[in-house]
């Protein structure tokens, strides 16, 4: 039987830490947690990820800078809306004064969508709804740590299952 390498329809187990290289600054790791569970071409990570991860095995570690095309896309205008003030008298009056940099979350009829606050008037608040590392290249220190065959249910359900899994 031959060593297992990360293609599609394998559940790769790995442990990472991805760094903002302008400033080194980490965004994310599993240092400390389980390690990271994904079903390899079931769009779970983003496409640059699994693509510098194809072909490696258990013990490989591999780093990779992802530009923002490979990451989270570029910024795009129309995730960013302006909102009446008044939407958010409930959080204010709760004692919570709403300050650019702020990140809340909105409840929408998907589901909750984080956003950050870029401007506040005294009318209106500009939210961002882009991902907070849109427009940003990425770094990733990424260790392999377990390869196996997808089970018919992982692949039917398009995830993982078990410790470290992404659960739907």
């Amino acid at each position: 039987m031959s060593e297992l390498k990360i293609a599609a329809n394998i559940v790769a187990s790995v442990h990472y830490t991805g760094t903002l290289p302008d400033s080194g600054d980490v965004f994310d790791s599993s240092e400390g947690r389980d390690p990271l569970k994904f079903l390899v071409g079931h769009r779970q990570m983003i496409p640059g990820f699994e693509e510098e991860m194809m072909g490696a095995a258990v013990g490989e570690r591999r780093e990779f800078t992802l530009s923002p095309d490979r990451a989270y896309g570029e910024p795009l205008e129309e995730l960013i809306a302006e909102f009446p003030k008044s939407e958010f008298a409930q959080l204010e009056e709760s004692g919570v004064t709403i300050e650019v940099g702020m990140q809340l979350v909105a409840q929408t009829m998907q589901g909750p969508a984080p956003f950050l606050v870029k401007a506040v008037s005294e009318e209106s608040i500009t939210a961002d709804f882009n991902h907070a590392l849109a427009g940003k290249s990425l770094t990733f220190s990424v260790e392999v740590v377990e390869l196996r065959e997808a089970t018919e249910e992982e692949l039917a359900h398009g995830h993982a299952h078990g410790p470290g899994g992404v659960e739907h």
